[in-house]
């Protein structure tokens, strides 16, 4: 298991070094400038440290942090705003928060990917994995079938609702899964439930919802969390395309994935990659994810 140690003085500063000192008023009045003005003083650091720490360790997070506020912006030069897609939603969360979160993110990067549990081939949402990563990785699947005289067959396929549709049941027992201290998956349990949101537009301002779905894609952690999520789908998806000695790779970018089959027939590496593309859509719909279907494409990488 691997233990989850206490905060320390170095992250905090860690975490806030790069926030932006004109961002947006949160809904609890404060900006980045604020806070960092705050922990200029060690005392008020020792405080903010202790509130942080006692949330891992009692697996709370506070009701103040779960409030959100979504404000509605119209996008410029549309011809007409009678569709949602005209408007641009923003999500502002209480800034302390987002700095505990960032804390939080850290951490969970860093132990996932320093014991080996993301998937070798997950790109997207953690540091150091970016899409210029993506795009050396497929272009090495490319080039290193060419050498072999093989075309290179893919399958893509993306996940419909990805960040609102995440178990809030099946992500705490991912993270014990991934050998976390106990107290990270009790913290999880409490942080995913019972948060809210209101929406602003204009002048107009909507009663408090309950949003107890997914995770919000706003939220710092929404990237390592679903990466995390992923992980498991692939690795189980792995397994199971090697019992059944069917010869695909995965490759993932957040929620997109690209099955990959190399062969000098075409007529087999699509029977393999329609083999492959049943068995990830039965294992997504188990976890609760769906497939867009209609933005699954197939494409061939030949010399010729």
């Amino acid at each position: 298991m691997l233990m989850w140690n206490k905060f320390s003085k170095e992250e905090i500063l860690q975490a806030i070094k790069k926030c932006n000192n004109s961002s947006a008023l949160s809904p609890d009045k404060l900006s980045w400038k604020h806070i960092k003005i705050i922990i200029k003083n060690d005392e008020c650091i020792v405080k903010l440290l202790d509130i942080a720490n006692t949330c891992m360790d009692l697996g709370h997070w506070h009701n103040h942090f779960k409030i959100s506020t979504t404000i509605i912006i119209p996008k410029p030069n549309k011809q007409t705003y009678n569709m949602p897609k005209s408007f641009q939603p923003i999500v502002l969360l209480n800034t302390l928060g987002k700095l505990f979160e960032k804390m939080i993110g850290e951490c969970l990067q860093f132990h996932s990917i320093s014991n080996n549990f993301v998937y070798q081939y997950q790109l997207g949402g953690l540091k150091y994995r970016s899409t210029t990563d993506a795009g050396v990785t497929l272009t090495h699947f490319i080039r290193t079938g060419w050498i072999k005289n093989l075309t290179m067959s893919t399958l893509a396929f993306d996940i419909t609702q990805f960040f609102l549709s995440l178990n809030h049941q099946i992500l705490p027992l991912i993270l014990e899964k991934a050998r976390f201290d106990i107290k990270v998956s009790n913290f999880f349990k409490n942080y995913l439930v019972n948060r809210k949101m209101a929406y602003s537009w204009n002048n107009f301002s909507s009663p408090i919802h309950n949003i107890n779905i997914g995770i919000g894609q706003d939220s710092t952690l929404s990237p390592i969390l679903s990466v995390l999520y992923l992980s498991l789908i692939f690795y189980i998806l792995e397994k199971c395309l090697k019992n059944l000695k069917i010869p695909v790779s995965i490759l993932s970018f957040v929620d997109d994935g690209l099955l990959i089959s190399q062969n000098v027939s075409l007529h087999v590496s699509n029977a393999n990659l329609f083999c492959s593309y049943n068995i990830v859509s039965n294992l997504l719909t188990k976890f609760g994810l769906v497939m867009e279907y209609r933005k699954t494409e197939v494409f061939h990488f030949s010399r010729q």
